[in-house]
Formats: structure tokens, sequence, C-alpha cells
């Protein structure tokens, strides 16, 4: 009752929703966004429906739950078309290898591979570098490959995870770091220390980009111990253009690294995962024992292959989307959202609501279903989808199906379900 008060209050202060702007502190975000003990990061809220709850059947549909649900355009279904192909378990397919060296000379590595997903890949690299049954892993504990890949490394390989913090610009304290790598192998009461596992861009801390002096500072703790360094970096391309750099300053940086092409890069499925000759002829081993050999696969490399020659560029469109929807956030009055657009570094965007009669999964209902007199007060429905996350707040991803329009269309829709929520407080 105190919060709905306080939030009255703001009410009759401000008026009705609209744009102006208190600006939340770093503080404030921190406290809201930080750690939460209930594993909530994705479910089935915002979910695209044919019809919205005031019964129009003709909404405009804004996906924001994941850079995942991107389609391949026709330029890219052309090439996918047009493929030569050949036999790639016997290394016979041209678009494969095409793939396979252009990427290795992108990320400045001596080799790379196509496997089928970002999982696989992680699992393939753990299972290379950790190259004995009983070996150890250190992850950041609020890693993807912690956390959402099923302990594959552990299910499937036999490799054991230690975790160090994962601090919100998702890297971690070296000193803790350090603390975590064994030194007493050959003891037969400890794993032996194998790998270090960075994530770049970092996932649930919202898309933040590592430091390069960060990555400069791992790499020197990984060579002194005589460990490696592997990076999921699933969205590395986005934090290559945040950087203004190419991709390969960054990986010069680690042993070995997994990217994606089906996120921001808009392929439709695959993987790329790349590093020493030696580190990927072992992978095409693993490859082969996790099924993800695949035959003719150049009709989806050629998929891949559009996505580095063509689509990278593009993706500041999505940071600058995502960077003008939390300044919108923070523009509405009452303050309802908290959301530090300093950390707004990329394309994902998360923020928390202050009110806590207001629950994420709440927001995201009502920004997924098309509400009474939507129509009349925005010109026409909208359905804009998003996940409940990680720490009690929402995720938005930005990813090429989403315009400059579509984006000012998601703030229409925001201020609107704003407004409502605080006209029934009133009532």
């Amino acid at each position: 009752m105190a919060l709905k008060n306080t939030f009255l209050f703001k009410i009759l202060k401000y008026g009705s929703v609209v744009c102006g702007s208190p600006r939340s502190g770093r503080a404030a975000t921190a406290a809201i966004l930080g750690r939460s003990p209930f594993r909530y990061y994705y479910n089935n809220a915002g979910k695209p429906s044919s019809r919205g709850a005031g019964g129009t059947s003709h909404a405009r549909v804004v996906d924001l739950r994941s850079d995942t649900v991107t389609k391949p355009g026709p330029a890219m279904r052309q090439a996918m078309a047009e493929a030569e192909v050949g036999d790639d378990v016997m290394g016979e397919d041209p678009t494969v290898n095409d793939l396979q060296q252009i990427a290795a000379d992108l990320f400045g590595m001596e080799a790379a591979i196509f496997v089928p997903s970002g999982t696989m890949s992680n699992l393939i690299a753990v299972m290379v570098h950790c190259r004995e049954r009983g070996d150890e892993m250190i992850v950041g504990d609020l890693s993807h490959l912690h956390i959402y890949e099923q302990g594959g490394s552990a299910q499937l390989a036999g490799v054991h995870s230690t975790t160090v913090t994962t601090l919100p610009d998702g890297t971690f304290d070296l000193k803790q770091l350090e603390a975590k790598i064994r030194h007493g192998y050959p003891d037969p009461h400890y794993p032996r220390s194998r790998l270090i596992c960075v994530e770049n861009t970092h996932n649930i801390q919202g898309g933040r980009v590592l430091p390069l002096p960060f990555l400069q500072e791992v790499r020197a703790l990984a060579d002194q111990y005589g460990v490696s360094l592997h990076m999921d970096g699933a969205r590395l391309m986005n934090a290559a253009v945040a950087q203004e750099v190419p991709p390969s300053a960054i990986l010069q940086h680690t042993h070995t690294v997994s990217v994606c092409l089906s996120k921001g890069l808009g392929s439709p499925v695959g993987t790329v995962l790349a590093g020493p000759r030696d580190f990927i002829s072992k992978a095409l081993r693993c490859r082969k024992a996790l099924g993800g050999g695949m035959r003719q696969a150049g009709i989806l490399a050629a998929a891949g292959k559009f996505s580095l020659e063509n689509m990278i560029g593009r993706l500041v469109e999505d940071h600058r989307n995502a960077k003008t929807f939390a300044l919108a956030l923070l523009d509405c009055k009452p303050p309802l959202f908290v959301v530090d657009v300093s950390a707004v570094e990329t394309n994902i965007l998360r923020f928390a609501l202050q009110d806590s009669t207001m629950t994420p999964q709440e927001f995201c209902t009502r920004m997924s279903e098309v509400g009474e007199d939507e129509e009349a007060a925005l010109g026409q429905g909208v359905q804009v989808l998003m996940y409940p996350h990680f720490g009690n707040s929402v995720r938005a991803v930005w990813h090429l199906g989403i315009s400059a329009e579509d984006t000012r269309l998601a703030i229409q829709k925001m201020r609107f379900v704003a407004s409502r929520y605080f006209t029934e407080i009133i009532k």
C-alpha cells in the first residue's frame, strides 16, 4: 500500500504520462537490476497471437523477444538457392569450405568449422580444450554456457565447472578468477584447471561489451597458468561494431571463439567455431560424435557467407534503436522504469519497473495485447513482444526485423500501457 501511495503521489504531481525526464542513477539501476534468488529467465510470455484483447486481428507486431527471430530476406534466400554444394562430412562442400575460410580470416584464426548451433559449438570447444573427463573449466556464474546450455559440459563431456561472479559489465574480478585456478594437479583430490570461458557480448547483463584491456589481462592469466581461453562470441560482431574494431582485434586475446550466424547477422541457422588448425581438426571429430556432421550443408553455409559479407555493418542500426527505446523509458512521467542508459551498449536492453505492483510478467503481457481503445489512441493496434528476464527485469532485443518505425511504435505502446496503468491506480 505504501508503494502504491507513493506512485499515486507521483501521478498527482506529474499528471498524465508524458515525455519529460527525471534520470535514474546507476546506483538505483544496479539495486533493481541486481541479482535475484529466482532463476527466472525465459517463458512463454509475449508469444504473438492472431487477435489482441481488443478484438483486432490486424495488430502490428514488434517482436523484441530475441535476435534469434530474424528471417532470411530475398537476397539471402537467393544465395541459399544458388549455393554450390557437396558432401561436407567428406570435406567436399565448396560453400561450407568458403564460409570456414572467410570466418577464419575475419577472426584472425588459423581455421574454422561450421556447426549447427552455438550450444554445440561451445560444447565442442569445451571437449577439445578439456581433454580428460574430470578436467575443469572456469565460467561466469551468469554466462550463457553455464545457465542456458543444460550443463552439457558435465552431462556429455564429463567436465566440471567452477564459477566466478559475473560483474554488471560482464567482466570478472581478476583476483577471484586467479584464485579459482587450481594448482594441485596431479593431486587426486582435485580436478585440473584447463579452460577459462568469457562471453562477449554478455547476454544476461544486457549486451555488455567486454573491454579489450580486460581480455588482455585474462589472456595473460591464462598464459601464466597454462590454461586456454575460449570466447562465447555469439554476438561478437555486435561487440566489434560497438568498439569500432575488427573482430580480430578482440580475438587476438583468445585461443578460440564461437560466433553465431543466426542472431543479429540474420542467418536461419549455424555457428562458426574458430581457432588453431590442430584445435579445429579435433573439433571435427567432436562434431561428428555429437551428430553435427551435415552433408550438403552449403545451402545453410551460403546464408552464413551472406551474413559475414553483408550484415555486419547494419548492426549499428540495432544499437541505435535500442538506445532510443531506453531513453524513452526514462522520459516517462511519472517515472515507472529503471534503466542505465550508459549500459545500453549494443542491441540488448534490460530494464526494471519501479513499482512492485506492476511485475515484469504483467508489463510484458500488457505490451503483447491490444488494449481497449488502443486503436483510437495510437491509430492501430500494436503488439510488442518482450521477455520477463533475470533479476526481476524485462529484456528487449533489437535486430534486422525491427526498424526505426517499429521502435517508434513500441515507444508509443509503452507510453499507452504506462498511462493506462497509472489511470487504473487512480481509480
